[in-house]
């Protein structure tokens, strides 16, 4: 008897310490949602073998892939190679649609696949007005500039999220410039990405520009090791309502100050890393306080030491 209550008590706690699907798709997402830049699709590779279940991994994959498409700011090229489309939340109009908004077209994303299967125009409501598109072409115009001097593989969309109906200078609106680049290296053991995010809020009653911005860096070593480094910044800044061309230029010198100042105190760190931080990180003498003689390994011998204590060495 006493036999069989052990044998079943086992049984029970190896059933509690089984999985549920819910919980398997839970930790299946957080290891997707949290896959460097450019490696979601080998994390999921992975993830689907352990699993050993496509129903749950599938699960998983549809819900995480949309999210970490957007949370990276995906560059997905069109179908016909007219351009690439970021998957943003601001350029979503439904799960799988993304606005292009200098094109003025919509992409139909495959998320699972990060490839674009076609696109469609876009409709007059999923556009700004005249007056609204005239500040975002003219902040598209200076900010395609700044990227091609700064970012050598970078993408960037300027969107309008608040107030596209506004026709003249008695609205308000808000527009949003994001930049996103990355360069992708498995075959060298790294990746590495750089997000900005700027809103830009047009208070034509006070006649000023309010301006948040977000920086993100990311990257990841992984030859021999794995090293990830992450770090974000937020700042605010302003600037006065003038005409398209001149705000554009003046919020353009914004974001480029903010984001130079924000590489240079990077660089700073990076030089600090190995001076400081890595040290700090190790015992500078062991314990006896003495450096330990690399030159003559020789002189220590723990075997003849031992003997030595014992009084059975020579």
């Amino acid at each position: 008897m006493s036999e069989k209550i052990q044998k079943n008590d086992f049984h029970e706690c190896d059933t509690e310490a089984e999985l549920s699907d819910e919980q398997k798709v839970e930790m299946a997402k957080w290891f997707l949602l949290n896959s460097p830049a450019g490696e979601i699709q080998y994390v999921a590779k992975d993830i689907r073998a352990v699993l050993n279940d496509d129903n749950v991994y599938t699960v998983a994959a549809e819900e995480a892939f949309p999210l970490y498409n957007k949370s990276h700011m995906l560059c997905i090229q069109l179908p016909d190679g007219s351009g690439d489309v970021l998957i943003t939340s601001f350029g979503e109009i439904d799960k799988n649609e993304y606005l292009d908004p200098r094109t003025a077209q919509v992409a139909i994303i495959d998320h699972l696949k990060q490839v674009c299967k076609k696109v469609r125009p876009a409709s007059d409501e999923e556009l700004p007005s005249a007056y609204v598109e005239d500040y975002r072409c003219a902040l598209d115009a200076e900010v395609m500039k700044y990227v091609g001097e700064t970012y050598p593989k970078g993408i960037f969309a300027v969107y309008c999220v608040k107030g596209k109906d506004a026709e003249d200078e008695g609205y308000n609106f808000e527009l949003v410039v994001v930049i996103s680049a990355a360069r992708h290296s498995p075959q060298n053991f790294c990746n590495g990405s750089w997000r900005s995010i700027w809103n830009v809020e047009f208070t034509n009653d006070l006649q000023m520009v309010e301006m948040r911005g977000s920086m993100q860096v990311g990257a990841h070593y992984f030859e021999e090791g794995n090293v990830q480094f992450d770090a974000n910044h937020d700042c605010k800044d302003t600037t006065q309502v003038q005409s398209p061309d001149d705000t554009a230029l003046s919020l353009v010198h914004i974001i480029r100050q903010h984001e130079t100042e924000y590489m240079t105190s990077l660089q700073k760190s990076y030089l600090n890393l190995s001076d400081a931080t890595f040290k700090d990180l190790r015992r500078k003498l062991p314990v006896t306080r003495t450096l330990f003689p690399w030159h003559n390994t020789m002189q220590f011998c723990l075997a003849r030491d031992i003997s030595k204590e014992l009084g059975t060495g020579k």
